[in-house]
């Protein structure tokens, strides 16, 4: 199955994009439509969208100064017919992604509005026995509306496997996305929950959170970890009210370990225990390194119009030493720099370097029990944990968001560590 994504298209009525929308439904397409941006910021108040396209003679700074006076996220393309080249600049300076010169023929344009439309379902690759075993659990409870935890380090594919049981679960409404952690607890609240006018600065008017606009879809909640206690409090009343929204979390932490800590509600972690996914690390699914590390070549080639490239037996080796802290999405990080560097047919090891040009290092070997107790004898808990979270940080390339799902923290707890540390006059890795 497809993901469906609603479109919603500023432009004023009679316009070329107005016609191209009906057209565009005609073809499949869930479209919404507004004649102005004032029209369109009260539309994103109530609703989601996957993609803005706005007309490139409208107001675009406005429509763009109000999404990020609102905190609405969205992606906003500017299009038009032979529009002045200052219009297409103004409009890319004021925040939109990108500019789209329309074709003039209206079943092109119709076609390229229902293609954009349907999301690819997505994918996870591999035939390791523990990711085919969650998955296989995971597309078994897609139709029923229990929630779903989703475990696993930071890059392990958690929120790939969230939309694979939206995609699976044949539920009308759209996959709305939250991110739990790195933002403050006012705009979680609010992202979540909605807020009325006048809540904050730049708040016009009442806008409905994503719990309320997931209703008929899913709801994924990234590092569900993070949420503060008033949040869990209201996430445990909306499951207790059985609403028409499924819940998927995903969270790198320990959650029992929270509860006993008194950080994360034990009601809130019971219901959604009820189904629980645990995504294996790269490093423990090496096996599937070479159709993974091909998949990802095949489809970022795709993705980028480059050519395609298979990889050398070498190469692979190479990859198969590597330690992978950031899992997936540091390997797709590393495919997509080979692919730019590789010269000829294939990926060879010259190829494959990490983000600052330095070539990929073997995993080092893990000491015995007995060795590695025998090493923290004679020093402190405080050093111990220190050499730790640096080493970590080391291994990570500076990932503090990687290093601290790794070592089951907050990556609130991992930056006042690190705060510490650097107060102390102990040097620490630069952010990646």
């Amino acid at each position: 199955m497809s993901e469906r994504v609603i479109l919603l298209l500023i432009g004023a009525p009679g316009g070329e994009l107005r016609t191209a929308a009906a057209m565009a439904r005609d073809h499949g397409a869930e479209v919404a439509m507004a004649d102005d941006p004032v029209g369109g910021l009260n539309w994103l108040r109530d609703h989601a969208v996957g993609l803005v396209m706005i007309d490139v003679m409208a107001n675009v700074a406005a429509f763009m100064d109000g999404l990020r006076a609102e905190r609405i996220r969205v992606p906003v393309v500017a299009c038009g017919i032979d529009a002045p080249a200052d219009r297409a600049v103004a409009a890319i300076r004021a925040g939109a992604t990108d500019y789209v010169p329309l074709p003039p023929d209206r079943a092109l344009i119709a076609a390229a509005l229902a293609c954009a439309a349907v999301r690819p379902a997505p994918v996870l690759v591999g035939a390791d026995e523990g990711l085919t075993r969650a998955l296989r659990f995971g597309l078994a409870m897609a139709a029923s509306r229990v929630p779903v935890l989703i475990v696993g380090e930071p890059g392990t594919g958690k929120e790939t496997a969230a939309r694979a049981i939206h995609a699976a679960s044949g539920r009308a409404g759209g996959f709305l996305a939250v991110e739990c952690c790195g933002v403050g607890a006012e705009i979680v609240d609010s992202e979540l929950f909605g807020h009325e006018a006048g809540a904050f600065a730049g708040a016009a008017a009442r806008r409905a959170g994503k719990v309320e606009q997931a209703a008929g879809g899913t709801l994924f909640l990234r590092d569900i970890d993070c949420l503060s206690a008033g949040a869990q409090a209201r996430l445990v009343a909306m499951l207790r009210d059985a609403g028409d929204v499924r819940l998927i979390a995903a969270t790198a932490a320990d959650l029992p370990a929270r509860v006993a800590a008194g950080t994360f509600r034990a009601d809130l972690l019971a219901r959604l225990a009820t189904a629980e996914l645990r995504l294996p690390p790269l490093r423990e699914r090496i096996a599937d390194l070479p159709v993974l590390a091909g998949h990802l070549a095949e489809r970022l080639a795709r993705q980028h119009d480059r050519p395609g490239r298979t990889f050398a037996d070498a190469a692979l080796a190479l990859l198969a030493r590597h330690g992978w802290p950031g899992n997936i999405r540091e390997l797709e990080d590393v495919v997509h720099r080979a692919l730019v560097l590789a010269q000829g047919p294939e990926i060879t090891p010259d190829d494959i370097v990490l983000a600052d040009g330095s070539r990929i290092a073997p995993a080092a070997p893990v000491a015995n029990g007995e060795a590695a107790v025998g090493l923290l004898v004679g020093r402190t808990v405080e050093e111990v944990e220190r050499a730790l979270i640096l080493r970590t940080l080391e291994r990570c390339r500076g990932n503090r968001t990687s290093a601290s799902g790794i070592l089951g923290i907050s990556v609130r707890t991992m930056r006042n560590k690190l705060k510490a540390f650097v107060e102390a006059g102990i040097a620490v890795v630069p952010a990646a």
